[in-house]
């Protein structure tokens, strides 16, 4: 029966992720744990394999729009494709109770972050010289910001390995590095995020299938949904302001994560 809903629920996580940059792993990998009883490994890979069309839809869609920052986008990949082969590996090693519980927590961190942001907000700026940027979009907006490339390896790096561990793409960590560290705009930093996750979620993909770690059967069930909803995301993410909708997903976020973390230390079946 639950089988039969996984296009619809792909088809909203892809409006989300397109929207908010996240590859949409965040909350299809605890739906397979909790809704399809996936173990987290399998959950990871099925998710990952998903992300590929969630990226390439809503980058099509972002590519029309003029805001994707492809030099930043390139230089970011080159370090998330070796870290997403090394996080995808690493699934392989680690048992289900800690990569349950490493993901619980990871979702702990992303809610957070949702919830208590203030649009705009930037905590940490990076300091050292950068290259100035500017970019005109379709609508004739036009964004003038500074990126120091010198640290932009360590943030793929990081990015890559979090996606191939747990499936979520990279976006959770590539959209908060790069808009509140970097200083990248939001609407760049999402639109940059998803170009970035064709070739992370490809390597974190192709490492999964040589472990073994893929579900097609329900990977095409994902894909059927996401790759709508991804454009349906890509389309309103220039229109609609994320506070309030950010504030949501992080509460749902959260009520996930406290689900598994009672899954995993077996509080709760």
């Amino acid at each position: 029966m639950w089988e039969l809903i996984l296009p619809l629920i792909s088809f909203l996580v892809g409006v989300v992720a397109a929207m908010t940059g996240i590859g949409g792993g965040v909350f299809i990998v605890p739906t397979l744990i909790l809704l399809y009883g996936f173990e987290p490994a399998y959950a990871s890979g099925t998710s990952i394999a998903m992300i590929v069309f969630t990226s390439l839809s809503s980058t099509l869609r972002y590519s029309k729009q003029k805001r994707i920052d492809y030099p930043l986008g390139l230089a970011l990949a080159s370090t998330t494709i070796p870290g997403a082969f090394l996080g995808s590996y690493a699934t392989s090693l680690i048992n289900k109770q800690i990569l349950g519980l490493i993901f619980a927590f990871f979702l702990i961190f992303v809610a957070a972050r949702m919830l208590v942001r203030k649009e705009g907000e930037r905590t940490t700026k990076i300091e050292g010289k950068g290259r100035i940027r500017k970019l005109v979009d379709s609508y004739g907006n036009t964004f003038t910001y500074s990126v120091n490339f010198l640290f932009i390896p360590i943030l793929g790096l990081v990015a890559g390995f979090f996606s191939g561990l747990l499936g979520i793409g990279g976006g959770a960590v590539l959209v908060p590095a790069m808009n509140m560290a970097v200083g990248v705009p939001i609407h760049i930093t999402v639109a940059t995020s998803m170009f970035i996750m064709i070739f992370t979620s490809i390597s974190g993909t192709l490492t999964h299938l040589w472990l073994q770690h893929i579900r097609f059967d329900y990977a095409a069930m994902l894909i059927l949904g996401i790759i709508f909803g991804a454009q349906i995301g890509a389309h309103y993410a220039a229109k609609v302001s994320a506070k309030n909708l950010r504030r949501i997903f992080g509460v749902v976020l959260l009520i996930a994560s406290i689900r598994m973390i009672l899954k995993f230390t077996y509080l709760m079946p």
